[in-house]
Parts: C-alpha cells; structure tokens; sequence
C-alpha cells in the first residue's frame, strides 16, 4: 500500500484569513503534485498561543476561514490534516487541535493536544483522547509538539496499529537557536525507529524557526526535510512494502509490555526448541 503526503510549512500570524488563502494554495499544490493528503503544522489557521485567549482574537473570522479551507478540500478532493484552536464556550478554554478534513470537506475527526506546557495552559483545555483512522487501508495517528515528551502515547498508537504518525509542531519565533535545536528531530527518529512508524512532522516556519519540517521512515531515518525559515512544501511516499531494519521486531510485545528484561523471549526460544519448532 501507498499513501502520498504532502508535508508543509509557513509562517503564519494572528489573520486566520491571510493563513486560510496560503493553505488553500498549499492543498491545490499538493493535489496537482499527486498527494493524497496534505498536512500542516500546529496552529497554521489560527495562530498559536496567548493571543487565543485574549477577547480581541476574531473567531468568527477563524470559523469563516475554517470553511474556506473545507471547501477546497472538497474542491481538490484530498484528505488534509489541519493544525489550528477549536473554539469552546466561555470560560471554557479552547483546545489545540488537528483537524482531519476529508475530500468531501467535511471534518471527521478532531484531535487535541493532550499534553500543554505550562505557557499552553493559559490559553488551551488539553485534550483527552486518542485518535486514528485509515487512509488507502494504512492506519494512522495524530499527535501535537510536546506530546513528544511522552513516550506512552506512542506506545498506546503502536499498539492500535499505526504505521503513519501525523505529529504537528509549532518551534518558531524565538531569537535564535536552542535546544530545541538538537532534541526534537532526534527525539521523533528515536520513537519512529522504535515503533517503525512514518512520521510526517511540519513546524512552523516563522522567524527563527528551530528546526525545520521533515519526513522520518520507519527505521528512524530523515529521509527528507524542507529549509528552515522558508515557507515550502514537500510530497513523501509511505510504501508498506519497503523493509527497513528493525532490531526490536522480535522484541515488540516486550516493548509494549514494559518489561524489564527480554528473558521471556529467552524462555520462549527454549519452548519452541523443545518442541522441535
């Protein structure tokens, strides 16, 4: 099985509508240049952050601009993943969410970060759920940036079967280089490799952006990566026939059972040996 994806990146800011018109000229490239779905980072449409809680923020524009992104979808008739705040009522805070919009253009899941840093939570409600679903047969995931730091959501989406991780971040506008830097993509290799799964991974582009987007196989390699600081768009093949190294292959149910040693697998060995297997 293959599924296309287009994984882009720019530099949005608090005119949800000025982001809607740069995302819909990124979802028709990304038909014309054959993706099946088209995959933006955290907050794209809306803007991220403080701002969202503030009483200025516009959200009936959000919400027009929200619908001019469903329309083309259904326009182009592609699958997009959407990084932007989904509204709740007041004083309820709204949650950072990804939204899966289908080609029909209509949003079928939602997403919402379920782990907020502390700067998060003065304008975000975290999220509580998981969420999958299958494109062209392959099952997938979507997670949001600090989700990272926690290794069992990764777990609990390997054991659900996802081969393909939709992971949005949002590491830009800050003065310059930090650790951001140099933990980040090492991090998504590491739980990419250990869970062989695909992970498509946009990050903002705005000004200084600590890392730029990239696309990771399951074997934990970058196979590719856009320029940082630069809006652009990149299109990777997920191929289920390719084979990548795997040392934990044989040791998965350990892994996901958190144990402690692989002496049941040793236990195992000798089992089968016994019985001429």
């Amino acid at each position: 099985m293959k599924l296309n994806i287009a994984t882009c990146q720019f530099a949005e800011d608090w005119n949800p509508r000025r982001n809607a018109r740069i995302i819909c000229r990124y979802i028709a490239k990304a038909k014309r240049e054959g993706a099946d779905v088209v995959h933006f980072h955290e907050c794209a449409l809306s803007g991220y952050g403080g701002k969202i809680s503030s009483s200025d923020y516009d959200w009936a524009a959000l919400r027009e601009s929200a619908q001019s992104v469903l329309d083309e979808a259904a326009r182009q008739r592609i699958w997009v993943v959407l990084g932007t705040s989904h509204p709740l009522t007041p004083p309820h805070r709204p949650h950072n969410s990804l939204y899966l919009i289908s080609p029909q253009g209509r949003i079928v899941d939602r997403y919402d970060k379920r782990f907020c840093m502390a700067g998060d939570l003065a304008a975000y409600t975290p999220g509580d759920h998981v969420a999958t679903f299958k494109l062209k047969g392959i099952t997938c995931g979507l997670l949001i940036c600090f989700d990272l730091r926690f290794p069992h959501l990764y777990e609990e989406l390997s054991r659900l079967g996802v081969r393909v991780l939709f992971q949005s971040f949002h590491n830009g506008r800050f003065e310059g280089p930090g650790i951001h830097s140099h933990i980040m993509r090492q991090t998504l290799q590491a739980h990419a490799g250990i869970h062989t799964m695909w992970i498509s991974a946009p990050n903002s582009s705005a000004h200084y952006s600590r890392w730029p987007s990239v696309f990771i196989t399951p074997d934990g390699k970058i196979e590719a990566q856009l320029d940082r600081d630069r809006s652009g768009m990149m299109v990777n093949i997920v191929d289920t026939a390719r084979k990548f190294y795997d040392p934990v292959s044989q040791f998965r149910d350990l892994l996901l059972a958190r144990a402690a040693h692989s002496g049941r697998c040793v236990r195992d060995a000798r089992s089968r040996d016994r019985q001429g297997l």
